[in-house]
């Protein structure tokens, strides 16, 4: 009995420590730099669409399709997690760009907005949301961060920083052209984002596509996927909080 009783206990322990490790895990910023990240949400959308928050322009549908977020897309979508996200942090997710011969299956613009904020309203994002109502030019008045991968139907791939006043200046830097930058259809496409501390990263499977230094970074705001006239689901979405390392 008392040996039963230790590896049961042996075993708790186990997945405890498991599901512990899937909530704490340490993350390399760069060569120089690491963080502790704490899991603080997380959705695999099994259970509706009530924690986000949809502007779509009309003929585009959004809907929770066998555990995912499905996007079917004709001229322009934003999709805003509800909860304001307070720096550091880091945002992961699963992107699919389906291909398969369907009217809206163009292989374009797997794009999102992270620490967005509306200057004209600072309480409250979504008071100007049916003026929005999905379309591109009208998130310009935003201050925000702006990735735009496999835009232009798959030929340009963009980092921007809104700054709130219409202006969303591109650095030749950040205007990417080359094969490797763009969108592989028909598979799982995994993303990070980091927030940390003037750090603004953004990795697509693994590979940092923008590493840029912000001296005066945008350091609380919402979360957006955005996409135009395409179709894709996304699965697994994460929140992490970063703090430094012990």
């Amino acid at each position: 009995m008392f040996m039963k009783q230790r590896i049961l206990s042996f075993f708790l322990i186990m997945l405890f420590s498991v599901a512990y490790s899937q909530k704490e895990k340490k993350e390399i910023i760069n060569d120089t730099l690491q963080a502790k990240a704490s899991l603080i949400f997380e959705e695999n959308f099994e259970k509706g669409l009530d924690n986000w928050n949809m502007e779509q322009m009309p003929g585009g549908i959004v809907t929770n399709t066998d555990g995912k977020l499905e996007i079917t897309d004709m001229a322009g979508c934003t999709i805003w997690y509800k909860k304001q996200l307070e720096g550091p942090i880091m945002i992961q997710y699963e992107a699919y760009v389906i291909d398969e011969g369907g009217p809206q299956d163009r292989v374009s613009d797997l794009n999102c907005f992270w620490m967005a904020q509306d200057l004209e309203n600072p309480s409250d994002l979504f008071a100007n949301s049916e003026n929005r109502g999905g379309k591109f030019n009208n998130y310009d008045s935003l201050r925000l961060y702006y990735m735009g991968v496999g835009g232009h139907d798959n030929s340009k791939t963009r980092f921007r920083r809104y700054l709130g006043n219409g202006d969303r200046p591109l650095l030749p830097e950040h205007d990417l052209s080359e094969q490797k930058y763009l969108i592989v259809p028909n598979k799982v496409i995994k993303i990070k984002i980091i927030a940390y501390n003037g750090i603004i990263q953004y990795y697509r499977d693994g590979e940092c596509i923008i590493d840029f230094y912000d001296p005066e970074p945008y350091t609380s705001g919402y979360f957006g996927f955005r996409s135009v006239n395409n179709h894709m689901t996304i699965d697994n979405f994460q929140v992490f909080q970063l703090s430094g390392a012990e």
